[in-house]
Formats: structure tokens, sequence, C-alpha cells
């Protein structure tokens, strides 16, 4: 009672401005407070929405138990508190039920949906991939009128592009009759998404000539569009343009430039991008140090691998698995085995990548008796071993001579894992047999695969008959496998060229000519 009166002078309304501030916050245990307060008080709940502005802290606050009680016992919750489920279900993954509640919305007599509620349920579209039913809230969008509100259209083009559905999504943005900025960007990553380069370049130029002027994220979308594509040279032209504008990119933008140099085998550029970065006062997250580690690894150089890696320590950076696994590469590519152990060792939760990329570091090494034994370990540990385990100790038993244990792990690849061998495999598979002289074994395995043969594997079958001096069984292999495939000659002629054997390059170049067979520019079916 005494509770009572001294709170007596919260208001319903004044409860309800509470009540928005801790949506602000998100705020859940002012929340807690406030409703306490609200069922010891004679207070309307009805009064300014305050049960449905109640149960939208608790939804916006991730505690659905409390929100969906308080949903249920509102009397005629508002669509406020429809809009908070939706978009707090949608926001933390529970996309089914959000679309949920979006059908009882519909099914109300008092409230109808409105823009945000058509946004937020596009979203729980997008979740579940499911562009059937973003199709059919589309058409309620347009019989309601709301296609005409700029941030549906939005949230339209974004569900289509994501989707995949990039011509819906071009309508959808052609049809508007108002765009802001998001409108343009949305679109313009949408074309980058499904390839479509020009499309994006064109678009961005336009966009400009409608007197609509690029933001921050628009920049960032073009830069990052291409330099994941691996055009770094349009990535970086773009990049200086926005800088000569005075805009500033962010860390994506930077992230992506870096691991698109790096993939482009320029690692100087890369390193001066990263410095460039710093000198901006932007720094580093792991998805950087993931992109610019692999740098390193390509020149060889373990000194600024060992920079960098005293780096991320400075930071005090959690180093998570991928940072650890790109360490680890660097290292190995450098030869220093101990600090590739060392950064496996220290990593608390190792995933897949981390022990492959430790397997294939002993591999390459020629620790292979290393290899093999953290492959066991691993299976001992319970890590299921994937295609790239199989790959890399499939390599190393090449590598070190090792047939019957390598024939014994692509055994258990296929019965024990039921991983179907890739061309990969059966190349490492070839290469173990001839290795080790065992050429028949090796020609029964290349025509016996149930996928085609790769120039990688029968260059590997050829070169070991070189090696033992099987002339019989090339030919056998030339004959029986390679000229019967569509493109043989053409693997045939590469596969010599490969070797530097330019007379048997010529040799075969005049057999395609008398059999008439015309090689197709930039082609292989192999």
């Amino acid at each position: 009672m005494a509770l009572t009166t001294k709170f007596s002078y919260l208001t319903p309304y004044k409860f309800s401005l509470l009540l928005k501030e801790c949506i602000k916050a998100k705020a859940i245990e002012s929340c807690k407070r406030i409703h306490a307060l609200m069922l010891t008080s004679s207070v309307n709940w009805n009064s300014f929405s305050l049960g449905s502005k109640l149960t939208g802290v608790y939804a916006s606050c991730g505690d659905f138990g409390s929100a969906k009680l308080l949903f249920q016992e509102t009397q005629s919750p508002s669509v406020f508190a429809y809009n908070w489920m939706i978009s707090a279900l949608t926001f933390h993954g529970h996309h089914e039920e959000a679309l949920g509640y979006f059908t009882l919305l519909q099914e109300s007599k008092n409230f109808c949906p409105n823009s945000y509620t058509f946004s937020s349920v596009l979203k729980a579209c997008l979740g579940l991939m499911d562009v059937n039913v973003g199709k059919e809230v589309h058409s309620l969008i347009c019989k309601m009128a709301y296609d005409v509100d700029v941030s549906v259209g939005n949230a339209l083009i974004d569900m289509y592009c994501k989707c995949g559905h990039i011509w819906d999504a071009r309508m959808t943005f052609d049809e508007m009759t108002k765009r802001d900025v998001a409108s343009w960007t949305s679109m313009i990553c949408g074309y980058f998404s499904a390839g479509k380069f020009e499309e994006s370049v064109t678009l961005f130029e336009r966009m400009r000539l409608e007197g609509v002027e690029p933001n921050d994220f628009t920049w960032n979308a073009m830069i990052a569009g291409y330099a994941r594509r691996g055009d770094c040279d349009k990535a970086f032209m773009f990049f200086t343009r926005m800088r000569e504008e005075r805009l500033i990119p962010d860390l994506v933008t930077w992230n992506a430039m870096i691991s698109g140099f790096v993939q482009s085998q320029r690692a100087g550029e890369a390193f001066k991008l990263f410095q460039d970065m710093l000198c901006s006062g932007i720094m580093p997250n792991q998805v950087t140090f993931t992109g610019l580690l692999p740098a390193c690894g390509l020149i060889g150089s373990i000194h600024r691998g060992r920079e960098i890696h005293g780096f991320i320590c400075r930071m005090e950076m959690d180093v998570n698995a991928f940072v650890a696994t790109a360490l680890i590469d660097v290292y190995s590519k450098c030869g220093s085995m101990r600090d590739a152990w060392n950064v496996f060792n220290s990593i608390s939760c190792k995933n897949i990548a981390s022990w492959n990329a430790m397997i294939r570091c002993y591999g390459n090494n020629g620790m292979v008796d290393l290899s093999v034994e953290l492959f066991l370990r691993m299976q001992d540990e319970g890590i299921q071993a994937n295609e790239v385990t199989f790959t890399s100790i499939l390599s190393s038993c090449s590598h070190g001579g090792l047939v019957d244990k390598g024939l014994g792990i692509f055994k258990l690849m296929k019965e024990q894992y039921g991983i179907e061998a890739s061309k990969e495999h059966y190349s490492s598979v070839v290469d173990l047999l001839c290795r080790s002289g065992r050429l028949e074994e090796a020609y029964d395995t290349v025509k016996e695969m149930p996928i085609e043969a790769t120039e990688s594997i029968v260059g590997a079958f050829l070169n070991g008959c070189l090696v033992h001096e099987r002339k019989d069984l090339a030919e056998r292999m030339v004959e029986d496998v390679i000229l019967k495939k569509p493109g043989g000659f053409v693997t045939l002629s590469n596969i010599y060229a490969a070797e530097g054997d330019w007379t048997q390059v010529e040799n075969v170049r005049m057999l395609m000519k008398d059999k008439r067979v015309l090689k197709m520019a930039g082609s292989s079916s192999f």
C-alpha cells in the first residue's frame, strides 16, 4: 500500500515515457522495476498502450518469454506490440515465429500493418530465404498502397537482391516514385552480388546524374565489390576517388581492399594499404589479419609474419581459429615448424581449418609421420575430418612415399566418412602410386574413377611413366583415356607444354591437324 502511495505521481503518460526510454537503452532491469510498479499501482494498462509498450521493451531486450506472456494478456495489443514482436523475433533469428505474429496481425480486426511492419516482415522472409512468401507480402504491400513508401521499397529491394532475384529487385527499384541513397546502394550491392559489375557502375554514375550523392556506404559497396571480384585496379580507383571527396572508407572496405590485393598476389600493395589504414586511424580486426597474413607467405617473409603476429599480441586481440590458421600457414610456408606448432597449441577452441592447416604444414615440410600422427589425434579428439583434411593427408602420404598408409586413408575416407573422392583426392592417389612405381594400379585407378581425368591427374601418371620408363602404359593412357574424351588432344598438348617437351607438343598438334581436330580457344573439358 505504501509503495502504491509513494509512486502515485507516476501517471500513465509518465509510465509511457519511462518505457520509451527503456526501449531506447535496451534496459531490461529498469523495465522489470517499472513493470513491478505498474502491477502495484492502479494504472490503466490500456492507457497510452502501456501493455503494448511493455511487451515491446521485453521483446527488444530478447526476453521473449515475458514478451509473449504480456502479449497474450494485453487486451487488443496495438500495432506497436505486433511490430516489436515481429522485429525482435526476426533480429534474433526466429523468422517463422515472426511471420506467425504477422499472420495474427492480419487476422486482427482492430489494426492493420504499417510501413514498419512490412519492413520487418520482409527481413523475416529474407532470413528464411523464402522469396515466395516475400512476393505474397509484396502483393499485400501494393494492395495497401505502401509501395510508395521508400523504406518499404528499400526492404523489398534488399530481400529480392539477397535471395538472388535481381530482376524483381530492379523492377521494384524502377517502379519506386521516390528513391533515397539507400535505394541506390542496395541495388548496386545486389548487382555486385549477382556478378553484374557493369550494371553496378552504370547505376553508380546514374545516381549522381539524378542528383543523389553517394554516401560512405555506396562508395564502400563499389570498392568492396571490385576488390572481392579481384579487380584491384578498379577497386583502388574508386578508393582514391572516395578519399578525394573527403569521405572515410570503413573497416570493411579496408579489409576488402587488403584481401583483394593479397588474392591478386600483390603483397607489397597489400602491406602499403595496411600501413595507410593504421595512419588513417582505423584499427584492424581479426578479418584484417586473416586477409593480410597470407601476403607474408607469398613473399616468404617470416620477418613480416612475426611483426604482424607481435602486433596482434600487443593489441591483446583474441586470436580466433581463423587468425591462428592464417598464422600457421605463414609459418609453414616460411619453414618455421616450431612457430606454427606454438600457434596451433595456443588455440583454445580449434576448428577443422586449424587442424587441416597444421596437418598440411607438416606434410608440406616433409614431416609426414607427424602429419599422419596429427590426423590420427584429430580422430581421437572427435573432430570430423572433411574433404580438405583428406586432400592434405593424402598429399603428405604421397610426398612421403607412404603408399599403404595413403591407400588405407583413401579407403577410410569413402567407407567411414562417406566423403566422395574429388579430383584432388584422385590426383594425390595417382601421384602416390606413381611415385612408388605401382603404375599398373595407377592406370586402373584413372580408368575406373567416376570423374573425368584432369590434366593434373593425367600429368602425374605420364610423369610416373617417364620416371619408371613405362612408355607402354603412357601410350595406353593416351589411347584409352585421353583421346577418347572431348578435348583430349588439347589436354595432351597442355601436359607436354607444362613439362617443357615442345617436340611432343608439336607432334600432338600435327596429329590434331591430320585428324582435323580444332582447338577451342579458352576451353577444356578436363
